[in-house]
């Protein structure tokens, strides 16, 4: 026993012992007795056997607040990938439960909704995304449909001033119906904003549900990468109830956790488009792929330390952010 604990602890148990069949000698099978145990409760509660890179991925996960069930579905899949670094596990795991479908940047057949409450930045994504259009050399057209907000339009125009766009404004699902059409025979790619709307109201959402049957289109719901994951996917559930099909986040420069983005998209089936990094229109958007969702998820440190968690935890407290080195 001496022996066996020198070589595996002093947590280790003889399991079995059997004398060798030509009577000399015994073989004797040892194990650790605390992961055995731990490990058997792991797998009869999860399913799935614990592995380094499964736990590293669940760390994250825990730490950016993502729901239980979707956390336990992405360990699980993370966990039975042939990835060896929980970066490239976590993708994997991603790319199976989540669809990308980045925001179009220089042609899309159908014009561009953004929707979501009040304060998301969803004019300012409309600047961003019509200025990289602009300066890609495309022809690109944008409409404000908000008429609500005080100097909403006013705000979106001093973008498209400096752009040399003819920013055209829309009253309604009926002024849209109208202006798009056309629009549709001189841009390659139309962006249009909407004014915020309460997803918990019935008013605004048939109001919204008017909009997107106006002519045909995609909506994107522009959501701020910090916001708790259970109000994120309410309002993400509303949203998708009426015609969103992707997530455009906002703000990921100044959140730390972002469980709240992977609720949204998952509880209301929404594609992940691209993110917004920074204030800045010409720069401020980058497309997002399994992979650079995983390595914001995870620390960088994380690629070459699987069992960083075990040591102690791979996570900073201070203000860094991974994010700008992830994209």
């Amino acid at each position: 026993m001496a022996a066996i604990r020198a070589e595996l602890g002093d947590d280790a148990i003889i399991v079995s012992t059997q004398r060798a069949s030509d009577g000399n000698g015994v073989r004797i099978t040892a194990a650790l007795e605390g992961d055995l145990v731990e490990d058997d409760i792991h797998t009869a509660l999860h399913g799935t056997h614990r592995t380094p890179v499964g736990e590293a991925v669940r760390e994250a996960l825990e730490f950016h607040g993502a729901p239980a069930r979707l956390t336990e579905l992405l360990v699980n899949l993370a966990a039975v990938t042939p990835a060896r670094d929980a970066i490239s596990a976590c993708a994997s795991a991603l790319d199976q439960v989540f669809r990308f479908a980045p925001m179009p940047q220089t042609a899309a057949p159908r014009p561009i909704l953004l929707v979501g409450p009040p304060g998301t930045g969803k004019t300012i994504a409309v600047a961003k995304l019509a200025a990289r259009a602009r300066l890609s050399g495309r022809a690109v057209g944008v409409i404000t449909a908000d008429s609500v907000r005080a100097g909403a339009q006013e705000q979106l125009a001093a973008f498209t001033r400096i752009l040399e766009i003819d920013l055209k404004k829309a009253r309604g699902p009926d002024g849209l119906a109208t202006l798009v059409p056309n629009m549709q025979q001189q841009f390659g790619v139309i962006f249009i904003d909407s004014p915020g709307l309460n997803p918990f109201s019935q008013d605004d959402m048939d109001y919204l549900r008017a909009l997107i049957s106006a002519v045909p289109m995609d909506a994107a719901l522009v959501l701020n990468a910090g916001t708790d994951p259970m109000e994120a996917m309410e309002i993400a559930e509303a949203f998708a109830e009426v015609g969103a099909s992707r997530i455009l986040a906002t703000r990921l420069d100044m959140a730390r956790r972002l469980g709240g983005i992977l609720a949204a998209a998952e509880a209301g089936s929404l594609a992940f488009g691209d993110v917004s990094i920074n204030p800045h229109v010409a720069n401020g958007l980058c497309p997002i792929t399994p992979l650079s969702l995983a390595r914001l998820i995870l620390p960088l440190e994380e690629e070459s330390a699987i069992g960083a968690s075990s040591a102690g935890g791979a996570y900073p407290d201070d203000d860094d952010t991974p994010y700008s080195e992830a994209l």
